[in-house]
Order: structure tokens, then C-alpha cells, then sequence
């Protein structure tokens, strides 16, 4: 792959962020105003389904799609997951390697959830973790401007 190919599958993978991040965002607004509870009605149930998918699908665009290809256009040695974590890290985007893998045990937590009653136990770490994907969010769209586009 040549240079000009690799900046254009960084900043197409940050369309793809931005536009996630701003229906996460709808999500987080609604799912703030219901508040974290034992009970929910199914429109509020929904709404909680919904946030969780767009949590689980922003943190795999980040990690996977994003800080890969930041990656790619600097040249770095693809590496392990855990390579490509830390050197996000180094970059500034996260302010700890203990966070971004929060985040990752979550998403995970809740791509393999079925049972209603443990999903609705995960509502209340999404509410609180997505705030950090904003600010994860805000940091690589602040990088990628300086230095890919």
C-alpha cells in the first residue's frame, strides 16, 4: 500500500468514528435522562439496548480501525493488540492503559451478554465509560488533524 492510501484509510476510519460518536452520543443523551434502575419499561429497555450496541461498536472502531490505522501511516509494525494500545497510549489518546482496557472488557461483556437480567447490570458501567470514549474520541480527531490529514 502506498502513503496517500494509508492516510485514506485513517481518515476514512475517522468518518466512520465521527459519525458513530454522534449517534452514541444520541444514545448516552437519552439513556442519561432515564438514569441507571432495577426496572425498566421496554421503550427504556430499548433505549439501553441501543446505547450498549453503539458503546460496543465505537470501542471496536477505535481499537481496531482507528489506532491500526494511525498505525499504518506512521509507519508502525502492526504488532499484537497490545502493541498498538500502548502506542496509542504514548500518543496521548487515553490517559491510561488500565482505562483502554476497561474499555475493552466491557465491550466484550457486552458482545457475549444474553440474559436480560446480566445485561441490565451492564447499564450503569456503559452510562459512566462513555464519557471516556468521548474524550479518547476527541483526542485521536485532535491528533489526526495535526498530523495525517
Amino acid at each position: 500500500m502506498k502513503q496517500k492510501e494509508y492516510v485514506a484509510n485513517a481518515l476514512k476510519a475517522l468518518t466512520a468514528l465521527e459519525d458513530c460518536m454522534r449517534w452514541l452520543k444520541r444514545s448516552y443523551e437519552i439513556c442519561y435522562k432515564i438514569g441507571v434502575k432495577k426496572d425498566y419499561a421496554d421503550n427504556e429497555l430499548d433505549a439501553f439496548e441501543t446505547l450498549t450496541s453503539r458503546y460496543a461498536r465505537a470501542a471496536d472502531i477505535i481499537i481496531y480501525k482507528v489506532f491500526r490505522s494511525i498505525d499504518a501511516v506512521e509507519f508502525e509494525n502492526h504488532g499484537s493488540l497490545i502493541d498498538v494500545l500502548n502506542r496509542a497510549h504514548r500518543r496521548g489518546f487515553f490517559e491510561s492503559i488500565e482505562k483502554i482496557r476497561q474499555i475493552k472488557e466491557l465491550r466484550n461483556e457486552i458482545a457475549h451478554e444474553y440474559v436480560k437480567d446480566n445485561i441490565i447490570e451492564l447499564f450503569g458501567e456503559v452510562i459512566e465509560a462513555v464519557p471516556e470514549l468521548f474524550k479518547i474520541f476527541e483526542n485521536v480527531s485532535a491528533y489526526m488533524k495535526k498530523n495525517i490529514s
